[in-house]
């Protein structure tokens, strides 16, 4: 029995359209049904994600993951157990209005699986899509807590906010009444990360307040005064897109590093020059890195990305992982949506980050995570792993 879920950490689901009816597909011989797992010898899976757009590299990071997991999952065949797996990959430009029309014309195709979503209000968009038209969706790297255990449909296949928020959480001793700032952008996923410092932090006596910048603002300098006027013990920057470098360069030139002590999240590997000498500054909290984790899945995904001529970044294992689950999804119920929930449920699986579980209740992505530092390189900077921080240390709460 699956338990009924609400919205994780009072996140808020962004209003999406009418439902629609989904189409049978037609590649079941005659007289079978089309709804019975292992009845279609073709399923395909709809692709939404930013190809153009301000998350547009978080994008492509997670489709060169995901043609490197398909082709690792399927043996380079396209296929499992009989069944073709076909994929229509579309561009959601990290807008939600267009991602929900999207959504509605692949499931008006008779597409019964969706996947993807860089942004966390496309993800949310999308999952209100997928619950009205009982369909499945498995997010990507969108991390907004409210996506895990937002409806039966939905699932995801990177790391969510609350685990970013419990990893920097390592860092720490005893923060039993310090205070916290939160800098963020005021979007879906910077008012997930705000969320998630007060369930996490806050539960463990810390006072937490934010400073949340509009998306398009391009001058930080006021902001980052305002942070350093208020003198927390810890700020936690949970910060995505193209202004990370002007803003950590606001951040350097008003003091706010010099000052208080800076806790953020390791981007992908265009930002890792942003810091500057600021680096040995910061300390970072990790989802990944290609020289993070150490074992056979990782080493295989590195390889065909490099092989494709990709780099493995940031969000690359969570295009892989999506392709991993779905795979051995469809092996097990074809596109039987209920079936397909089945298989996921309660799913173990060797992943780029070692061992990884679907959590059954609420589908959250139990996974490691890392502890990292920036070191210089030359003219750059290159992460060194500092720890690695076991799944379960930092797994979310469970969504009632």
């Amino acid at each position: 029995m699956r338990v009924t879920k609400k919205l994780l950490l009072g996140s808020v689901i962004a209003t999406a359209g009418l439902a629609l009816a989904a189409c049978a597909p037609t590649t079941a011989e005659p007289g079978d049904s089309a709804t019975e797992p292992g009845a279609t010898s073709e399923v395909t899976i709809g692709i939404i994600t930013s190809e153009t757009g301000p998350l547009a590299g978080y994008g492509e990071q997670y489709l060169d993951g995901f043609k490197a997991g398909l082709d690792y999952a399927t043996d380079g065949t396209g296929e499992v157990d009989g069944t073709k797996i076909t994929v229509d990959y579309r561009d959601d430009a990290g807008d939600p209005d267009t991602a929900v029309n999207i959504a509605k014309e692949l499931i008006g195709d008779g597409v019964k699986i969706l996947a993807g979503s860089a942004s966390s209000g496309v993800a949310l968009a999308v999952a209100e899509q997928a619950a009205q038209n009982q369909v499945l969706f498995v997010s990507g790297p969108a991390a907004a807590d409210a996506i895990t255990g937002i409806n039966d449909y939905t699932f995801r296949s990177g790391r969510q906010s609350a685990q970013d928020v419990a990893t920097a959480g390592t860092f720490l001793d005893d923060i039993s009444g310090k205070t916290v700032t939160v800098f963020a952008q005021n979007t879906a996923f910077g008012q997930g990360n705000e969320a998630a410092v007060k369930a996490i932090l806050g539960a463990k006596g810390a006072e937490v307040n934010s400073v949340l910048v509009a998306e398009d603002v391009t001058e930080f300098t006021p902001f980052a005064q305002q942070v350093l006027a208020a003198g927390p013990d810890l700020v936690f920057v949970a910060w995505a897109g193209t202004t990370s470098g002007a803003m950590w360069q606001a951040m350097s030139q008003q003091g706010v590093l010099d000052e208080i002590p800076v806790v953020t999240g390791l981007g992908d590997a265009a930002t890792f020059g942003a810091y500057g000498e600021a680096s040995e500054k910061i300390s970072f909290l990790n989802h990944y890195f290609p020289g993070a984790p150490d074992n056979a899945v990782n080493t295989a995904m590195v390889d065909a990305v490099t092989a494709a001529g990709g780099a493995p970044d940031l969000f690359t294992p969570d295009g892989f992982t999506a392709a991993l689950m779905l795979v051995h999804a469809i092996g097990e119920a074809g596109d039987d949506v209920d079936g397909l929930i089945a298989a996921l449920e309660g799913y173990s699986f060797d992943g780029p980050k070692g061992s990884t579980t679907v959590r059954a209740s609420d589908h959250a992505l139990i996974q490691e995570m890392y502890q990292a530092k920036l070191v210089a390189d030359g003219d750059t900077f290159v992460p060194e792993l500092v720890a690695t921080v076991a799944a379960d240390d930092v797994a979310p709460a469970e969504a009632q």
